[in-house]
């Protein structure tokens, strides 16, 4: 996480809030770091999903591939 913290004022629905803190008491830590730590998560998924598309976008007939090694030379 980075050294220096931003605090947003994020409303949720009560299912949310309760699910959270469930997540939460069984992970002992506090709400506010739990919900932190999902949203990273979130973030994380979403990043994967834009690369997703952008390697299937170049994922077509007669596409030119490159060793690893090469790649990263």
């Amino acid at each position: 996480m980075l050294a220096t913290k931003t605090r947003i004022n994020v409303s949720i629905p009560r299912q949310a809030r309760r699910a959270l803190e469930r997540l939460a008491r069984r992970d002992e830590m506090p709400e506010a770091t739990k919900a932190a730590e999902l949203i990273m998560r979130a973030l994380e998924i979403e990043e994967d999903e834009v690369w997703d598309a952008i390697a299937g976008s170049r994922d077509r007939p007669g596409a030119k591939f490159f060793s690893h090694d090469r790649a990263w030379a």
